[in-house]
């Protein structure tokens, strides 16, 4: 299969298992804030940020530099594979036994500490098979991983009905994100064998070696969590976990939505790697396309929620969750801008500038848990909305600016008034039917946004196989 043709074959496919992930995600979500309530969702939540938690401090920046080695040409597969899997598994499980003294001093019920646990274990698995990610990306291969993590994801949501029809509580339920972790991981490890003999390799020299190279990401990535979910622990602290609920119902959907920008930039970005340094015309054309790409997506999600929030929020919670609908109209803001904050970043760490993110990062978080402090107690989960997006909006304009510095990469993209004309469009049809049943709207705006693109000649058969062209 021609390389073009694998990217295209890799893009499709992974759009549509992402696509059936989010959807077995949401109804998940569905089922255990029904299940749970928003006090119980709260809980639930919480131990979902200790578990992002962990995997940030055990993170070490391994997953981004392992992909990028690999796919040099002339690397030692062998060697890089084998000492960054050993590193990894090493990090997780120091992490994995330091939690349990963790644990002890946390102000939580002892169902919320027992999930903590879970969670920790879980995660060892989850942060192990990631590192792998790196020779399927490189392979083109990517659909093998999204296979296993679909499969694992209806292995989670099956155990999950199971638990609210049977009740069986809260911790069956967060046992279902250990057993679909534990899954993706032996299924990766095992398919990753026809790509490279994986042997756990011990090599300390070549770890600090290593190290030296990831540890700006390692930090980053605690930095990031800092920013991305500190937040929801905040709320639990300093709130309760019915306001911790509530803003969760909002803050899932941008989770679950902010996969696409982090597909999209994880399949571009060994061709990033590949062609910054040795043909930079075809690395900006590369980077034009999947800005602009980005932008396409982005203009309907906004309007879209703007004006259906309600029915976003009833559909994945409930009635019960309602005072969410205006707290997801301030966080799909910060939606756009984890699209191109994660694509700037992504096109620092091809060109080998990510230790110039560190500070710009540790600013941004020293600002989200300053500004939440200080605003929660009074005005709760809206002002960690607010400030969630404000919060991304720095990483965003920080990380352009550093690109366009370290990289002389400045971002261009045709065609942006023609999508801003088919978004408004689209909202002056919601605006004139907004009244009609929420999934049906839905699907109609969307089609009417498609529609004005294909009539304003915004995206053609042509230019989207340009993208994948000249590989």
């Amino acid at each position: 299969m021609a390389i073009a043709r694998k990217i295209a074959y890799n893009v499709i496919f992974n759009a549509i298992t992402k696509i059936l992930s989010t959807i077995l995600a949401l109804v998940g979500i569905g089922f255990i804030t029904r299940y749970l309530g928003k006090e119980g969702f709260g809980d639930y939540s919480t131990v979902l940020a200790f578990f992002a938690f962990f995997g940030s401090i055990a993170d070490l920046g391994l997953y981004s530099i392992t992909a990028r080695e690999i796919s040099r040409a002339g690397a030692d597969e062998k060697k890089i594979l084998g000492n960054a899997f050993a590193l990894r598994l090493t990090s997780s499980i120091f992490v994995f036994l330091i939690v349990p003294i963790l644990v002890f001093f946390l102000p939580y019920s002892h169902d919320v500490k027992v999930g903590i646990l879970i969670a920790a274990a879980s995660f060892v698995f989850s942060s192990t098979y990631m590192v792998l990610n790196g020779v399927f990306q490189k392979n083109l291969a990517m659909d093998k991983v999204a296979t296993a993590e679909v499969l694992g994801k209806i292995i989670q949501i099956g155990i999950i009905i199971f638990a609210v029809r049977y009740n069986l509580g809260f911790t069956t339920i967060i046992l279902s994100i250990l057993v679909a972790m534990i899954f993706n991981f032996t299924v990766v490890l095992l398919l990753v064998q026809k790509y490279i003999p994986l042997k756990l390799q011990f090599d300390f020299v070549y770890w600090k070696k290593f190290l030296k190279e990831s540890a700006p990401l390692g930090l980053s990535a605690i930095v990031i969590f800092v920013y991305f979910k500190i937040d929801t622990i905040l709320l639990s602290i300093l709130k309760t976990n019915t306001e911790v609920g509530i803003y969760n119902a909002a803050y899932k959907v941008i989770e679950n939505v902010s996969f696409f920008p982090a597909m999209i930039t994880g399949l571009m970005f060994p061709m990033f790697s590949r062609h910054i340094f040795s043909d930079k015309k075809q690395f900006t054309h590369l980077a034009n396309e999947t800005i602009k790409v980005f932008i396409i997506i982005i203009v309907p999600i906004i309007i879209g929620t703007l004006f259906l929030s309600e029915g976003i929020i009833n559909l994945i919670g409930g009635s019960a969750f309602s005072e969410a609908a205006n707290t997801l109209r301030i966080l799909i803001f910060a939606l756009a801008f984890i699209f191109f904050g994660g694509l700037f970043n992504n096109i620092l760490i091809a060109s080998n500038n990510q230790k110039k993110m560190l500070w710009m990062l540790v600013g941004c978080a020293i600002f989200n848990v300053s500004a939440n402090l200080l605003f929660i107690p009074t005005y709760s989960y809206t002002a960690s909305a607010i400030i969630s997006t404000l919060t991304e909006f720095l990483v965003a304009f920080i990380g352009l600016i550093l690109t366009i510095k370290y990289t002389g990469y400045k971002p261009s993209s045709q065609n942006f008034l023609r999508i801003l004309f088919s978004g408004l469009i689209m909202a002056l049809f919601l605006f004139t039917f907004k009244p009609h049943s929420f999934p049906v709207l839905a699907l109609e705006s969307s089609l009417v946004y498609i529609l004005l693109l294909w009539i304003t000649k915004t995206l053609t058969i042509k230019e989207l196989r340009s993208i994948v062209s000249n590989q």
